[in-house]
């Protein structure tokens, strides 16, 4: 069986589990999802959605 996971549903649920249970704040969290927002209006976007590409590639064992 094959389940698709979309990859920011699968790092909100770390983030989440990071509040709940290592008592990471709330506020950290939401620093960090707005630096990656305005990040990727910067030149290394293309490198960090190429870098994202190639690890969940790695991890699914791509099948090309």
């Amino acid at each position: 069986m094959t389940v698709s996971l979309p990859l920011v549903l699968v790092l909100g649920l770390i983030a989440w589990g990071a509040v709940k249970f290592l008592g990471v704040r709330t506020w950290i969290v939401i620093v960090i999802a707005l630096f990656g927002f305005l990040l990727s209006r910067t030149f290394v976007a293309p490198a960090i959605d190429s870098g994202t590409r190639s690890g969940v590639d790695i991890v699914n064992g791509s099948h090309d």
